[in-house]
């Protein structure tokens, strides 16, 4: 089996695991564990993740470099306390679908910072096309009928706080893909739920917010596998590509709340389904245009 089919396979299992965390953090809220509280055990939850998966695949060294420690603090800090802050306190603010709409738009600022630091990411016309499905496709599963996707209404401050979030989201992939490829998947998810998880913790003690759940620690496992997924495909896919197959965890969702939940499903979200399909399969594509001596520069460029 080709690399790149592997990636992708890798990504849609990491999506599903993006599409039941909210399900298990609404249990939790439900419980009484405010959002600061959840954040706090699950970055812990992911961080136990981390070290199970580091004990089972047990590489060849755990060492970080100085450089790639700066970067790592970039990714905790940016990526998770201020991008999932951010965008856990707008859905305080703004109806959900228009949260994750916004949060669908990450693969166009991923283009944007893939071009300017990550130039070994050439996109093919099957990666556009694909990454354009299921934009579109995430579109219409989210919003479910025509009438709410016309009614939608943008570019208040809630909006624009997940649209920050959003950029800040894409930048930290960008970075990964350009500066830890070397790394092993279980360190760089240790380092940044293990740094946010510290800052969060710090926050909580002069703070009252909820109590323990246990559906909080699921949320943390269950982030935990997807983001070590997520690694491991941004290894073996561009970094616009992983993004765009995020895009699918509108689909898983919409499939678990049909046969968990008992959720109909409009025919918006079915067309929206057989987009994803068709998406994923103009991604997956075996990609034959590099040479073997191409092969090696990309890879020169990415660590470099």
């Amino acid at each position: 089996m080709n690399q790149k089919l592997v990636g992708v396979i890798i990504v849609l299992f990491a999506a599903l695991m993006w599409a039941i965390e909210p399900v298990v953090a609404k249990l939790a809220f439900q419980e009484q564990s405010g959002v600061l509280f959840t954040s706090t055990i699950r970055a812990i939850g992911v961080s136990l993740v981390a070290i199970i998966y580091l004990f089972i695949r047990r590489p060849k060294t755990v060492k970080v470099n100085r450089s790639d420690l700066s970067v790592l603090f970039y990714i905790a800090i940016v990526g998770t306390v201020i991008a999932d802050g951010l965008y856990l306190y707008s859905l305080t603010m703004i109806p959900v679908v228009n949260a994750v709409i916004l949060g669908h738009m990450q693969p166009l600022f991923i283009l944007l910072f893939g071009v300017i630091l990550v130039t070994s990411d050439r996109l093919n016309t099957n990666d556009y096309i694909g990454i354009v499905l299921l934009m579109i496709a995430a579109f219409f599963v989210t919003t479910q009928t025509v009438d709410r996707a016309i009614s939608l209404r943008f570019a208040s401050i809630g909006d624009i706080l997940v649209l920050c979030a959003t950029i800040a989201w894409a930048s930290t992939a960008v970075v990964m893909r350009k500066y830890l490829t070397h790394l092993h998947s279980g360190i760089i998810t240790l380092y940044r739920f293990g740094i946010a998880g510290l800052i969060f913790g710090l926050i909580l003690i002069f703070t009252s917010d909820g109590m323990f759940s246990l559906y909080s620690l699921i949320v943390g496992l269950v982030v935990g596998i997807g983001t070590i997924l997520y690694y491991e495909g941004l290894k073996r896919l561009k970094a616009a590509q992983v993004s765009a197959l995020e895009l699918t965890a509108p689909f898983f969702a919409a499939v678990i709340g049909l046969f968990i939940l008992q959720e109909g499903i409009t025919l918006f979200q079915l067309i929206g389904m057989v987009l994803v399909l068709i998406g994923i399969w103009f991604i997956a594509r075996h990609e034959t245009r590099f040479t073997q001596s191409q092969v090696k520069t990309e890879n020169h460029n990415t660590i470099s």
